[in-house]
């Protein structure tokens, strides 16, 4: 990230689609290109893992599989495994900006396993590579998803006790009995592979970067507990010592109780911290630059007592600090990350930052907020490094027209203060917002497609500590105007963050 420069933040789930939830298809390409002569160098994207319930991206069943309803079904009908009318056929939701997780659930599944059947797939000689060199993950998560269904989607901890604890015969009986189930999750990650691949090399070409995002902490239902319990502060039974989480701050009285494992750190010291190498190893094969969510976890975590209902009886614990970062550096070479060093920053979390080299994350809404215990001057434009990402928000944050109409009559008369600005009518306003950061120090800008519109709560991609309403927002083809792309092209050329390659 060595140039001044500017990107998007718009998730794969939120393009435009016939098949009811963004997807690597045609419309990607597309978009693509409209970055492009946006004047834009990245494209950021949330996680891209099999999602479960509650629909987050940040909740997976891996860290290193991909989502299926990514896949694009109609490249699968040009390799003639499917029926394009066996696509039209399956109700996918009426709204054209809105996800129906529920029917792209019981939609997609029964067409990919079709696509599966017709496949023969295990002739394939780029299939069985892919298989060969995945293995390492592909196996457990294949087989985890198949027991998974076999179970009828209950977590892997209320499994039966022999497979739950992985016992050998377990193992190699539902090996055998659900052998064709097995190579059919194969089959599915082999196409996200396939067609992930082809896009991003497409986004490349065109001189288009990704951005990847990975959580630091894993699902507690994954692939990656459920076969390597020896990671996470886990007891014999494989239930967990204790959670992650966030603790009370301005914004909540009793935290957040996230309930992911906590790693064993000192296990993952003791081994090279290899499992970490091969995460960003892997990830590295998939983006251009990798954002780090809750990066200062790593200098202390907060660890919450399991079974506990709240964040309030959580204390804090050291994390591997620097120790990790110089190990993947030495087995990776240098890597472009993002440290999302967000929320209450100690001395000692700022100085793993600049220790790492990353750039860290600056939040332009946070820079005007009253219930802020301190730091709110960092998230001031006139602050920010030159080695910095700014943000008018992210996918947790309000759309800056949202929270423009939140916030108090204080906070409003500081903000307009600041832009030096009380006659900008407040339908425009965000506008003003959004130059503000592009004409900051920071070496990168990131505006979720949704500021960039105009667009209020409404269309916000996530509410913390909310399950039911997240991740649903899509963009309607028709939204992607010439008028629009050259606004963004624009205001990137004007503040000398313009992509010329």
């Amino acid at each position: 990230m060595g140039k001044r420069a500017a990107g998007i933040l718009m998730p794969v789930s939120s393009l435009p689609s016939d098949y009811g939830i963004g997807c690597f298809s045609k419309s990607a390409y597309e978009f693509v290109d409209w970055l492009k002569e946006a004047g834009q160098t990245y494209w950021q994207i949330l996680p891209l893992g099999p999602t479960s319930y509650g629909d987050s991206p940040y909740q997976s069943f891996s860290t290193f599989a991909g989502n299926p309803y990514f896949i694009d079904l109609d490249t699968l009908v040009e390799e003639g495994v499917l029926d394009k009318k066996d696509c039209e056929k399956v109700n996918w939701g009426k709204k054209l900006d809105d996800v129906d997780y529920e029917k792209i659930y019981k939609g997609r599944y029964p067409l990919l396993r079709k696509a599966y059947e017709n496949s023969e797939i295990s002739k394939n000689p780029d299939y069985q590579k892919f298989v060969a060199e995945n293995s390492w993950w592909l196996s457990d998560y294949a087989l985890f998803m198949a027991v998974k269904d076999r179970f009828e989607g209950v977590e892997w901890t209320k499994w039966a006790e022999d497979i739950r604890l992985r016992w050998n015969n377990a193992m190699d009986y539902y090996r055998e009995e659900l052998y064709f189930d097995i190579e059919f999750q194969q089959y599915m990650q082999f196409k996200f592979y396939e067609q992930w691949m082809k896009l991003k090399s497409y986004a490349n070409s065109k001189g288009i970067q990704i951005i990847g995002d990975i959580p630091i902490y894993v699902a507690m239902d994954s692939a990656d507990a459920w076969a390597h319990p020896e990671l996470f502060q886990l007891d014999q039974d494989n239930v967990p010592l204790a959670v992650a989480g966030c603790p009370p701050d301005g914004f909540s009285a009793t935290g957040q109780l996230w309930g992911n494992p906590l790693y064993r750190w000192d296990y993952h010291r003791q081994t090279g911290y290899q499992w970490w190498i091969s995460r960003m190893s892997y990830c590295f094969r998939l983006y251009d630059v990798v954002r780090i969510d809750h990066f200062r976890g790593f200098d202390e975590y907060f660890s919450i007592p399991y079974g506990d209902k709240d964040a309030t009886g959580g204390h804090w614990e050291k994390g591997p600090g620097i120790d990790l970062f110089r190990k993947i550096q030495q087995a990776l070479g240098w890597k472009e990350v993002i440290a999302e060093d967000l929320g209450y920053m100690t001395d000692s979390v700022r100085h793993l930052v600049y220790e790492s080299g990353f750039p860290g994350m600056k939040v332009l809404e946070f820079a005007f907020d009253s219930r802020d215990s301190g730091c709110a001057s960092d998230y001031l434009p006139h602050n920010y490094p030159e080695n910095c990402v700014a943000y008018t928000g992210t996918h947790d944050n309000e759309t800056i027209v949202g929270w423009w109409n939140s916030i108090t009559a204080a906070e409003r008369k500081l903000a307009r203060d600041y832009l030096c600005d009380h006659a900008t009518p407040e339908e425009e306003l965000y506008k003003c917002f959004i130059s503000l950061i592009m004409r900051s120090a920071a070496r990168v800008c990131v505006i979720p497609m949704q500021d960039y519109m105009g667009l209020d709560n409404k269309f916000r991609m996530n509410k913390p500590s909310t399950v039911g309403m997240n991740w649903k927002w899509r963009i309607k083809k028709r939204d992607l105007t010439k008028k629009l792309q050259k606004e963004i092209h624009d205001v990137t050329l004007r503040y000398g963050r313009k992509n010329w390659d």
